[in-house]
This record gives structure tokens, sequence and C-alpha cells, in this order.
């Protein structure tokens, strides 16, 4: 009897201690899933652009500006600062891609050779217009009028956050299942005055007046980390 006692004592205190090392690797387990995931959560990944004028001559003046795209989580802050631009007016400002996801570029070709590159000579090397960036951008209405307003010496700062999992809806919905892919786009920012005149060789889009659409400044998108 004092045999067997003692071997089920033994065995209890295997299996006590069994038990608690399961508990504590278990545990680590749970902290260091817990730790991964708030680190995930906490990692950001960075996008910018760096804007050059286009159409100065248009324009009379150098419009240039920066953008960035930060990623955190479900959550894209958007942020574009845009300098000497068309004063007291607002100003359209996209992406453009190519929805096979091929790379864009902001290489424009005066393919017509009126001096000005009007929105359409820009689709050859940068593809269609894409995402806004007004009020709302999931709403991919392009001619809403919550565009940000130049000051009176011709800048702007344009702010917002979206949610990433609103935007890969909206961009599949709109380009057939395909994904956003900032590192292929491009960012355009447009418009001149309304009194702007023109040649008619100067194209728009659909019924758009060209003063709208007409790009100011482009720049590549591209990831900086990690």
């Amino acid at each position: 009897m004092k045999i067997n006692s003692i071997f089920g004592a033994v065995l209890l205190l295997v299996f006590t201690l069994s038990s608690c090392k399961n508990d504590k690797k278990q545990e680590a387990k749970e902290e260091n899933s817990t730790e991964q995931t708030q680190k995930k959560a906490n990692e950001q990944v960075v996008y910018q652009a760096d804007l050059s004028a286009l159409n100065s001559e248009v324009t009379g003046s150098e419009t240039t500006g920066k953008a960035s795209f930060t990623v955190s989580g479900n959550t894209m802050k958007v942020v574009i600062d845009v300098k000497n631009a068309p004063a007291n007016m607002e100003h359209w400002q996209h992406f453009h891609g190519f929805v096979n996801g091929d790379e864009a570029s902001c290489a424009q070709e005066d393919k017509n050779d009126d001096d000005i590159i009007d929105v359409t000579e820009t689709e050859e090397a940068s593809g269609t217009t894409m995402i806004p960036f007004n009020e709302i951008p999931t709403d991919i209405d392009l001619g809403d009028s919550t565009y940000p307003i130049a000051d009176e010496e011709g800048n702007y700062h344009y702010e917002t956050s979206i949610k990433i999992d609103d935007l890969n809806e909206a961009f599949a919905k709109a380009f057939d299942g395909q994904d956003v892919n900032l590192d292929t786009r491009v960012l355009y920012i447009h418009g001149v005055p309304e009194d702007t005149d023109f040649p008619e060789s100067v194209k728009s889009i659909g019924d758009i007046p060209a003063q709208v659409t007409l790009p100011i400044a482009c720049g590549k998108i591209s990831k900086v980390n990690p």
C-alpha cells in the first residue's frame, strides 16, 4: 500500500508540474500573440509623393508640394500640402493609375504640340483617374465640390483619414476587383481659373471644363518604409 501511495503521489506531482508547465507555455504563447497583434497594429507603412509643376506657362507659377499616405492598422492618413497653385480656387486632386496594375508615371507628352499638357494626354503614362482626395474619398465621386481651396498665396493643406477596408471595397467595386496598390500610382493636382483662355486643342473629360481638369502638378507615389 505504501508503495502504491508513493507511486500515486509521484504521478500526481508529475501531472501537476506538467500541467503548470503547459499553462505557462499557453500563457506565454497568448502573451506573444497579443504582443505580435499589437505590434502589427502599431506598425506604419508610409508612401510619399513629391509633386512637380506642370503647365507652368498657363498657371504663371511653379506648383509644387508633398503628399504622404501613412497606413497604420485599418487606417490610412492622407496629408497633401501644395504651394503656388492658382490662388483662391478649388483644386481637384486624385491618384491616377492603370486598372491592370501597371506602373504609372508622370512622364507626359504634348502629343498635339499646343504647349499644354491636358488631362487626356496624361493617360498613356499615368492611366485613368481613380481615387479623389476630397471630403469622402471612398465615395469615388470625382465631381464632388469638396476639394481643398488654395489661399490667396496659392497654398493649401489637406488632411483626412480613410478606413482601409472601406477604400479596398470601394476600389474593387469601381475597378473590376483590383487592389489599390498605391506604389504603382501617381498623384495629380488640377485646376486653373475658369476665365483661363485655352486653344480648342486642349481637351478634358466628358463635359467638364478643361480649366477644372488641367493638371498643374504630378508626383509618383512610392513606398518609403519598411
